[in-house]
């Protein structure tokens, strides 16, 4: 019995180990990617401190970092994986993350948001709402950073 015991708690152990080394694996790219645009974004842009950071995967890769600048004002840095521009706003020159959702609840009866995030597509930055309709179906809703104005919707998929 206590052999079986062993036995189990040594695969239990084997099979953590693995899920860790699998997730570590996985998240090495991001990790790299992040690093890789942060020092760009410390190069072009007066960057302090990142408060965000992650990939957008649209008509071309984006790298965004939500940050501060050395004046302590919140910026967001749209940085194109094949491009070496770096596009930076500062937060308060375009719509928030709730002005976003507000925008699309003027048009659409989501039945629940699923994410928002920032992105950009051929240089326009913008917010991607990822949501369920309330038959079930997933549907995407660009709204344009700095002016609000709905840019593309993509439905019922």
């Amino acid at each position: 019995m206590k052999k079986w015991i062993i036995c189990i708690v040594v695969l239990f152990l084997v099979i953590i180990g693995i899920l860790f080394k699998v997730y570590v694996t996985a998240i090495d790219p991001v990790k790299a990617a992040e690093i890789k645009a942060v020092n760009i974004a410390k190069e072009k842009v007066q960057l302090s401190e990142v408060d965000n950071f992650h990939i957008y995967n649209g008509l071309e890769t984006v790298n965004v970092i939500e940050g501060k600048n050395k004046k302590g004002e919140k910026i967001i840095i749209w940085i194109p994986e094949n491009s070496k521009q770096v596009i930076m706003k500062k937060a308060k020159s375009g719509l928030s993350k709730g002005e976003a959702i507000q925008k699309l609840l003027q048009e659409q009866k989501p039945k629940k948001i699923i994410s928002v995030r920032l992105g950009m597509e051929k240089n326009i930055p913008l917010w991607e709402i990822y949501y369920r309709s309330e038959n079930n179906l997933i549907n995407y809703y660009y709204v344009h950073f700095e002016t609000g104005e709905w840019l593309k919707k993509i439905e019922n998929l």
